[in-house]
């Protein structure tokens, strides 16, 4: 999905409220988990409050970092500063590696040496709260990342989409150990730890694609591909090569020309294939090299 066309000033805009909130978001669920855990001692809720600490610090790190993509390009940085958002998304992903080590090693103690459970209302009622708030975020993150296709908020969506499901489960797992299920608190918080770590992973693994300059899919170097040949002047295209740093797209490609065509000629339709590709991809920045068809060209 291609994001959305909109002004820079726009898309920045929209960029800095999903960070502020999700910042915010976090420190407001640490308070109110911690206060929640120190009541029911509960390994689940535990759980979520570490995972929230470590929302917290992915979150101001992502703060940073959008910022600083934002700023426009400069005589050391000419291709921008878009890979600070995948710096952020790996650090993410180490953040939260971490977290899934020390809730395994938590909960292997808690199942060694069971601790019965308190107030457990008071855990349903605060994790039912981090439910609300965090859907709520997860809104705001959905459409920032529509509009803008940011990296870093996506990254900071997916695993806010894991703290999502990892509230259900808490509160799932606090109402059976009413009914003598203590002990799936544990075993739940082992679970919570390896679903965090496969969020990890693929956090990890998207932000060392794009730090290699992975290529683009394969369905959008088609379609640009697509675009460039259906000018009817354009007689082929190759040595296409793409990258992306944060939310921008680097295109290049060899567009191919009868041989007796003025170079004047072939510029402009250079420049309408420019176009037509920006008009569907707003964030990509196309360089285009003009080729004589007879000439030896490469696969």
């Amino acid at each position: 999905m291609n994001p959305t066309v909109l002004p820079p000033e726009q898309a920045a805009r929209l960029l800095r409220l999903a960070t502020n909130a999700s910042v915010a978001t976090a420190l407001l669920l640490i308070v109110a988990k911690l206060a929640a855990w120190a009541l029911s001692g509960a390994v689940s809720v535990m759980a979520s409050l570490v995972d929230s600490m470590m929302d917290a610090l992915a979150s101001i790190i992502n703060l940073v970092a959008v910022r600083y993509s934002l700023m426009p390009a400069d005589q050391y940085h000419q291709f921008g500063h878009g890979k600070a958002e995948s710096l952020a998304a790996l650090g993410q992903a180490t953040f939260i590696s971490g977290s899934a080590v020390f809730l395994v090693l938590h909960a292997l103690e808690r199942l060694a040496h069971p601790v019965p459970l308190e107030r457990i209302d008071v855990g349903i009622a605060v994790i039912a709260f981090a439910t609300v708030v965090t859907l709520g975020l997860l809104l705001l993150q959905r459409y920032v990342v529509k509009k803008t296709g940011s990296t870093a908020i996506r990254a900071d969506s997916l695993h806010y989409t894991t703290d999502l499901l990892v509230n259900l489960s808490v509160i799932a797992t606090l109402l059976l150990s009413t009914i003598g299920f203590g002990q799936l608190d544990a075993i739940l918080g082992i679970a919570i730890a390896v679903f965090v770590s496969v969020s990890a992973w693929r956090i990890g693994r998207d932000a060392v694609y794009m730090l290699m300059d992975r290529q683009l899919p394969s369905g959008v170097q088609e379609r640009m591909r697509s675009i460039a040949e259906a000018h009817t002047r354009v007689l082929g295209v190759h040595e296409m090569r793409t990258r992306q740093s944060g939310r921008d797209y680097f295109v290049q490609m060899h567009l191919e020309f009868d041989d007796h065509i003025p170079l004047i000629e072939a510029h402009g339709i250079g420049d309408v294939v420019e176009a037509e590709i920006l008009r569907e991809f707003p964030n990509a920045d196309v360089l285009i090299h003009h080729d004589p068809v007879s000439a030896d060209h490469p696969s």
